[in-house]
């Protein structure tokens, strides 16, 4: 009995991650570095690393907004301007794509493969410790 509540919540788990995945999927294009870099001074350039790692090297012309603080400060984002982000590897974009979708916003890009895969002009903060 106790093996079929086991396999009842990994399956529930498992349908939960695609559904989440397919939802990401479908409210956030993920865009090349070259139609990246075509459309990224036009729109608004969000950084959702924590400020670390900002400062550590960032796009030029990027603002940070950490995921941790985006529900706070979403009313800096304009919702009738394209949204690009971008984060360390792709993984936090998503789940800030999901909560921007929830609020309204609507044109979403996030950078394939993140600010690892960026081999465009960065920019480094004074107050980088490195």
């Amino acid at each position: 009995m106790e093996l079929y509540i086991l396999i009842g919540i990994l399956i529930a788990l498992i349908l939960f991650s695609v559904y989440r995945y397919l939802k990401q999927r479908r409210i956030l294009k993920t865009i090349s570095e070259e139609e990246f870099r075509e459309g990224y001074r036009k729109a608004q350039l969000i950084d959702v690393r924590e400020p670390k790692e900002f400062d550590g090297g960032h796009i030029l012309g990027a603002r940070n907004i950490p995921l941790t603080q985006l529900k706070q400060r979403m009313n800096e984002l304009r919702k009738d301007q394209a949204i690009y982000l971008y984060c360390q590897n792709g993984s936090r974009t998503g789940r800030a794509a999901v909560m921007l979708h929830k609020k309204g916003y609507s044109d979403l890009s996030q950078l394939q493969g993140g600010f690892k895969k960026w081999s465009g002009k960065i920019k480094k903060s004074k107050k980088a410790s490195y």
